[in-house]
């Protein structure tokens, strides 16, 4: 098989969808790669890294869309790159179509081969792909939350892990899955107080097992939600419903509740964001102030530590691409159960249930 590494083309996007180690991998299963030039500077990877690992340098993405049954991207094509995904063409990347109906849209048109990493998920109903960048973007958004709670860009003016004297800032995460977890060891190894919300009692048991003493956990509801808004620092969103919208767990109304210079981190920002009033932002213009509630939004955050990412991402997608480039998409579906939930739209056809009910649609057609 062809397959094909396109240049990120989305703002500050610094990953790349392979490293010259899978590269070398797929070059030794004697298929094709066509890395487009400059594609993985952002992480640390070079042309020449990528050539003596066996590829081969185009200078364009069109170059790259042109020659290839597979495309392996990290973020969702933008709109220059619609056009350029072939009928049949594999695309293997991160989607979140539950946040764009005009994606959505766009890749139904294509009639190529969407298989969503996000969707990609396990005998025991957990999502491999997402994992890594769950887990990078759960400690980026403590890190983050920290520096923009600080006086000079809108935050409160409170230090995390106080001084003796000083009590600690409060940290309120919603949902307790990957991007929670690890959201609360940071928050915590930083000394914060952390309140940790979620709806399964199995998952805030395991919290309160592997957590230090100043790592709370409570039911969520709106009632609980609305008493810990009023006196926590920073709120983390890291709610996920697999493949759909994420639900609205703070309304507009309620940062009038808040205190001014509180900060919210909406991690969820990729699947329609937790919080009514997010919007997504970039690593150029990461945040905007509503109701003086500082927001961070930023939708690729693990583009912000590229290497780190990269090697993640590619650690756990490149048995995937192995099998789909062995043996082809059709087959490799029908054997891996876990990849057949990645299948999102086929040739025009929307195939996975909670993109239908996400825009309301009547057929599996849009």
């Amino acid at each position: 098989m062809i397959v094909g590494v396109p240049k990120e083309i989305k703002s500050s996007e610094g990953r790349v969808g392979m490293t010259p180690a899978g590269v070398f991998e797929l070059v030794k299963n004697y298929h094709t790669v066509y890395v487009q030039s400059g594609a993985g500077e952002g992480s640390g990877f070079f042309d020449k890294d990528y050539q003596q690992a066996g590829a081969t340098i185009l200078d364009t993405i069109e170059q790259v869309y042109a020659k290839s049954d597979m495309i392996v991207k990290v973020k969702e094509p933008i709109a220059k790159e619609y056009d350029l995904i072939q009928e049949g063409q594999i695309v293997f990347t991160y989607f979140h179509f539950a946040s764009s109906e005009a994606l959505t849209q766009a890749m139904i048109k294509s009639k190529g081969v969407c298989i969503a990493y996000e969707t990609v998920e396990d005998e025991e109903g957990t999502l491999p792909l997402l994992t890594p960048m769950s887990e990078v973007a759960g400690r980026m958004a403590i890190q983050q939350g920290a520096k923009y709670l600080e006086k000079p860009v809108k935050g409160r003016g409170v230090l995390l892990g106080g001084v003796p004297g000083v009590a600690p800032g409060r940290v309120l995460i919603l949902g307790a899955g990957t991007v929670g977890i690890q959201a609360a060891k940071m928050a915590a190894g930083l000394g914060a107080h952390v309140t940790i919300l979620d709806v399964n009692m199995k998952r805030l048991r395991y919290v309160n097992d592997i957590m230090p003493s100043h790592v709370v956990t409570e039911f969520s509801n709106e009632f609980n939600i609305r008493k810990h808004i009023q006196s926590h620092d920073l709120i983390i969103g890291g709610v996920l419903l697999k493949g759909a919208k994420a639900p609205n767990l703070i309304t507009r109304d309620m940062l009038k509740e808040m205190r001014p210079g509180t900060v919210i981190v909406d991690v969820a920002v990729d699947q329609g964001g937790c919080v009514e009033t997010t919007k997504p932002t970039t690593h150029g213009n990461p945040t905007y102030i509503i109701d003086d509630v500082v927001h961070y939004c930023v939708a690729n955050m693990p583009g912000a530590v590229p290497y780190t990412s990269t090697v993640a991402l590619t650690n756990v997608t490149l048995p995937y691409v192995l099998k789909l480039a062995n043996m082809g998409w059709r087959s490799a579906c029908n054997l891996d159960k876990t990849l057949a939930k990645g299948l999102n739209i086929v040739e025009g056809e929307v195939v996975y249930e909670e993109i239908i009910k996400t825009f309301h649609w009547e057929s599996a057609v849009a």
